[in-house]
C-alpha cells in the first residue's frame, strides 16, 4: 500500500492579500518546531478511498467543522518521505478559535509505560503567502505556488 494523504488548502482574501489556513501538528515531537512544521489540514487515506472525500472527512475530523464551497483540485505533491499528498483549494473563512481536533495516544515520556493523549492539531492560523512559505512543510510548498498562480 502506498502512503497517501488528502487535505484542503483554505484561502481567503483580506483587503487584497491572500491568506491560507495552516495547522500545526500536536504532540511532544512538534511542540518546539515552527518553521517548516506547519501543514494543510490533511490525513491518510486507504488505497481504495476517494482522495477528495478523504480530504473533506479529514478536515472535519481534524478541525471539528465541515467546509463547503467550490473546490479546485491541485496537483498532487510527493513529500520527501515518499508520501503523496492530494489537495483541493477552497475559499473559506474558517475561524481557528473553533478548532476541535481529534486526539491520539502515545507512550510519553518514552519508556515510561504511561500513555498520554495529545490533539492531532494543536493550533491553526491564517498566514499571508510569504509567511506561509516559511511555515509550511517543504513538500507542500508547491500547493501555495499553484494557488497563487491560479488566483493571479
Amino acid at each position: 500500500m502506498s502512503r497517501k494523504s488528502a487535505g484542503l488548502l483554505l484561502y481567503r482574501d483580506v483587503s487584497g492579500t491572500i491568506e491560507v489556513l495552516l495547522v500545526h501538528p500536536g504532540g511532544p515531537f512538534w511542540a518546539r518546531k515552527d518553521e517548516g512544521a506547519w501543514s494543510i489540514p490533511k490525513g491518510e487515506l486507504s488505497d481504495d478511498e476517494d482522495p477528495f472525500h478523504a480530504a473533506v472527512r479529514e478536515f472535519r475530523e481534524e478541525m471539528g467543522d465541515a467546509v463547503t464551497g467550490d473546490f479546485v483540485a491541485l496537483q498532487p505533491r510527493r513529500q520527501a518521505g515518499g508520501k503523496v499528498v492530494y489537495a483541493w483549494a477552497v475559499k473559506s473563512d474558517f475561524d481557528p478559535t473553533r478548532l476541535t481536533s481529534n486526539t491520539f495516544s502515545i507512550e510519553w515520556p518514552p519508556r515510561s509505560g504511561r500513555q498520554q493523549v495529545f490533539p492531532e492539531i494543536d493550533r491553526a492560523a491564517w498566514f499571508r503567502l510569504d509567511v506561509a512559505r516559511v511555515k509550511i512543510l517543504k513538500g507542500q510548498a508547491g500547493f501555495l505556488d499553484e494557488l497563487e498562480r491560479r488566483l493571479a
